[in-house]
């Protein structure tokens, strides 16, 4: 099924986004009449109509509002570090949105390798996946801030930091609560420094594990995504 995404959709006639109606004309080669589904990115999905084939302001028609299946009772965040190629951080954005998040939070610390960040890239990347997977939500991304920032910041619910350490024995999957708010904190290639992780369990992060692997950045904020999910959904 093809699906696109048009912010602030409704029920009836509505513009496609420049690059979503060359996609839709001059990629698809689409025609009018042609059915499809759209998302609004904030837990809706319609039936779509191709009214007019424009490649740069394609018009349809949206009915049969729906809520998506993607509804979940508590809030899935991750905060990760960047890592030193992008395609890396790419790789989890994608997977993370296939697999169900509502935002990710984005930050440098002492070991960092990469401090910038294209968060107008990272959302594309997002978008896409949304579309592949018929997501109906399109997750949050903030922009980068600092470690101490991010740890003052005000969250409700379970707040961890996955830590690589012989003194840290307890899985986030024992540690998790099914059903509540939750926030995990992903290092950077050279992890946490013990300073960082310190400031982190003074504003009430938890040190966790995430298995007994030795896991990528992206690999690690892709298993503990993953990991919440899973929790979630299990009777």
């Amino acid at each position: 099924m093809n699906v696109f995404y048009i912010k602030g959709a409704a029920e009836g006639l509505n513009v496609l986004p420049e690059e979503e109606s060359k996609h839709c004309v001059k990629v698809l080669r689409m025609t009018e009449g042609e059915r499809f589904c759209v998302t609004d990115g904030v837990g809706n999905l319609y039936d779509a109509e191709l009214v007019e084939a424009f490649p740069k302001r394609a018009t349809v028609n949206l009915t049969n509002k729906r809520p998506g299946y993607d509804h979940w009772g508590f809030k899935l965040e991750i905060a990760i570090a960047p890592t030193k190629l992008n395609e890396r951080t790419e790789w989890f954005l994608e997977k993370a949105t296939e697999i169900g998040i509502d935002r990710v939070r984005l930050f440098t610390s002492y070991h960092s390798e990469r401090r910038a960040a294209n968060v107008e890239r990272f959302q594309k990347v997002m978008v896409a996946a949304m579309k592949q997977s018929i997501k109906s939500r399109l997750p949050r991304i903030d922009g980068l801030i600092s470690f101490d920032q991010l740890v003052k910041q005000p969250f409700e619910g379970q707040k961890f930091i996955a830590w690589i350490d012989d003194n840290v024995k307890d899985c986030l999957c024992d540690l998790y609560h099914k059903g509540e708010n939750v926030l995990v904190l992903i290092g950077p290639e050279g992890d946490f420094s013990p300073e960082e992780v310190a400031l982190a369990k003074e504003n009430g992060f938890v040190p966790c594990s995430l298995g007994d692997a030795r896991l990528r950045t992206e690999t690690a904020a892709m298993v503990a995504c993953h990991t919440i999910q899973l929790i979630n959904q299990m009777k």
